[in-house]
């Protein structure tokens, strides 16, 4: 069975995504499908669509969980799950997934983040991408005991330490 990342950020709708972050998306995308795995979203424009056409050119599978309906989808979204929920859908964007990989992002990437840190998620933060990524990195707001948790500035490093922490977190969870 493949293994889902998903790659949490900023809608199209952010005017402070530049074209260098949304290429740090593409190239994450690109770099989930060159591993065989699934790309997950919220389905919609900027980081979420950037990511899904970098999964699409690289022949890789995409799933979009939308907040109401499925005309929200972005055109590389392969699987479009239509929520009604809102924001709500927040929840199953990372409980679907193996691992979540955080790009810029406003209150909604603030929410994923927080989900992942509550469910336990391996975790990657890509500083550099700006918003509320860089601002959690910079702030400290992260501790020592968020052992899911990894900070990289690279799109293909942030893909291997998520693969590193779903396997920490597979072995603790065997030693339990």
């Amino acid at each position: 069975m493949s293994l889902v990342i998903s790659v949490s950020g900023s809608s199209g709708e952010d005017r402070k995504l530049t074209d260098e972050i949304l290429l740090l998306a593409e190239q994450v995308g690109k770099a989930v499908a060159a591993r065989n795995m699934v790309l997950l979203t919220g389905g919609k424009g900027g980081i979420m669509r950037a990511a899904c056409k970098g999964a699409k050119e690289n022949g890789g599978a995409t799933i979009g969980i939308l907040p109401f309906s499925k005309d929200e989808a972005n055109e590389y979204v392969d699987i479009v799950l239509p929520t009604n929920m809102g924001y709500a859908r927040n929840r199953l964007v990372v409980s679907m997934a193996d691992a979540v990989i955080a790009i810029s992002g406003r209150w909604g990437t603030l929410n994923e983040i927080s989900e992942a840190l509550m469910q336990r998620k391996p975790l990657v933060l890509i500083k550099g991408s700006g918003g509320v990524v860089d601002k959690l990195i910079d702030g400290e707001f992260l501790s020592e005991n968020d052992c899911y948790v990894g900070v990289t500035s690279k799109a293909y490093t942030a893909v291997s330490q998520s693969l590193s922490l779903i396997k920490k977190k597979e072995e603790n969870q065997r030693l339990i």
